[in-house]
């Protein structure tokens, strides 16, 4: 029976699924408890209620809560109703329902969060407990970010004693030691600072490896909803900040290698709190898109490009002097240069003083026609449609971001600081099931106009058919007769249907 019940929420058919699931329910012997078959899981830990949402069924979901909820009272127009979040609600839910819609690949899922409870507890949760709860969150954040920048700003320096290797050696200023690198007032201050951002790190990885392990890995990173890139860019900033305070300690030189990555993408992470506002979520779902599906797949094309014209590059200028144009004096230097000419960062390198090879001018107009012309404008061309794409759904994207990070904020703050939402049912005889309490308002005069309307519309029905016959009846020779006729009553028809439209806009 609990199968049928799995199977009946898939069928395309909802009209019959939903009777035919009504007819099994009413054979189950326990109807109330954990026997019932409602409350069965399926292989992959999922009730029919809970995969009638991760299918996007709608219409099953709004039957299986009509019979879920509690008419309190109804006065008037105004109806007070209970509805069951026991699966919805994720405060006590290992699986929660609300993560499971978010987390899943079909579109028609999200549109259950704008359906009654859901989005009424949603927004609840918003409101009293996730905005002011996140916007803190992202305060903090802030403020933890600027304490990591001042400590790399003053990190320990001296100056160079050693002697220039190259003329094109820069360097005045070298890493100090371990045992000189907390010695004044000002190096206290700045190990305090230092501490704090690695305790920062530490706190990080405990709080991301849990929802790793019972998630998934692919599931955890793959979802853009979930905040997927940024939860890889926050993981690798207190990797680097690990690896930043081992070199410190064993006084190994290169710090700012992973130092200034972790400037990079601690500082990008702060795009991640733009989802707690509806101006600026919807833009970090386009960048997320357009750098994980339309960047990735030009980079591959971009890099073969800098590859061979960079190459072609550093033959032509192999020879030459590099005090003249030192540009490409070597590949490593020649490529990034070449990256650069390819995004119009700086203007092809020139020097009128001295003669330059005939093949540099060759190579440099067919690598202009091809990367500035063709390559950039394919790009621009395929964000401008990710563009489209996801502003159309962008309000949706957002109510599902601001859910995944209800949910987030839920599981990691302690019980004590967020309280389980709705009512209990024992206040009402209803058991240990939890209620959202919901008024509704019926308005009369709706469902008056919508009997007007159906009204127009079936006498604009019949007064076409009854022109309809009269053009099938006649005969050729009197075409023109009956199509006069016919265009008389239309004009009949539009002029009673046009006002029976005016009748029904002064009443509205």
């Amino acid at each position: 029976g609990n199968t049928v019940l799995h199977i009946l929420v898939l069928q395309p058919n909802k009209t019959f699924a939903c009777h035919m699931y009504s007819l099994i329910l009413s054979y189950d012997r326990n109807k109330e408890g954990p026997g019932s078959l409602e409350l069965i899981p399926n292989n992959e830990g999922l009730t029919p209620f809970k995969l009638a949402g991760v299918e996007g069924n709608t219409v099953m979901f709004q039957y299986l809560m009509q019979k879920r909820k509690q008419n309190l009272w109804s006065f008037g127009p105004l109806t007070t109703v209970l509805y069951d979040i026991t699966e919805i609600d994720s405060w006590a839910e290992d699986q929660s329902f609300l993560e499971l819609i978010v987390s899943t690949k079909k579109r028609e899922a999200r549109q259950i969060l704008d359906l009654t409870p859901v989005k009424e507890l949603v927004s609840l949760k918003w409101n009293m407990y996730g905005r002011p709860y996140f916007c803190f969150l992202a305060l903090f954040y802030i403020l933890y970010m600027v304490c990591f920048t001042m400590c790399c700003v003053y990190r320990p320096l001296k100056p160079r004693t050693g002697n220039r290797t190259s003329s094109r050696d820069n360097t005045i200023y070298v890493q100090k030691m371990l045992q000189e690198s907390y010695v004044a007032y000002e190096d206290e201050l700045r190990l305090v600072g230092e501490l704090i951002t690695v305790i920062g790190a530490v706190v990080i990885l405990v709080l991301e490896i849990p929802d790793i392990l019972r998630v998934g890995a692919a599931k955890y990173f793959g979802q853009t909803i979930l905040g997927g890139p940024f939860h890889i860019i926050v993981i690798t900033y207190a990797c680097m900040i690990l690896v930043t305070m081992v070199m410190r300690l064993t006084s190994t030189t290169g710090e700012v290698v992973p130092m200034s990555f972790a400037l990079v993408l601690g500082w990008c992470n702060v795009m991640y709190f733009a989802r707690g506002f509806q101006m600026l979520g919807p833009f970090t779902i386009m960048i997320q898109k357009m750098i994980f599906g339309d960047l990735m797949r030009f980079c591959w094309l971009m890099a073969v490009v800098i590859l061979g014209f960079a190459s072609a590059f550093y033959i032509i200028f192999q020879t030459e002097n590099p005090e003249n144009l030192g540009q490409f004096y070597n590949y490593p230097m020649s490529l990034f240069t070449t990256f650069e000419l390819f995004l119009t960062i700086i203007d092809g390198p020139a020097n009128y003083d001295v003669d330059l090879p005939f093949m540099y001018s060759v190579v440099y107009f067919a690598f202009a026609i091809i990367a500035t012309l063709l390559m950039l404008n394919l790009l621009i061309a395929m964000m401008g449609d990710t563009h489209w794409r996801v502003a159309h759904e962008q309000d949706e994207l957002w109510r599902a971001q601001v859910v995944a990070t209800t949910v987030m904020l839920e599981r990691k703050l302690p019980r004590c600081l967020w309280p389980r939402s709705g009512i209990c049912g024992r206040e009402f005889g209803l058991g240990d099931r939890w209620y959202l309490r919901i008024e509704d308002r019926v308005d009369p005069n709706k469902h008056k106009m919508m009997r007007y309307t159906e009204a127009f519309k079936a006498q604009d029905r019949d007064n076409y058919d009854k022109g309809s016959e009269k053009l099938e009846t006649s005969g050729n020779t009197l075409c023109k007769k009956d199509l006069s006729a016919l265009s008389l009553s239309r004009s009949t028809s539009r002029t009673s249907s046009h006002r029976g439209w005016e009748i029904l806009r002064r009443n509205t």
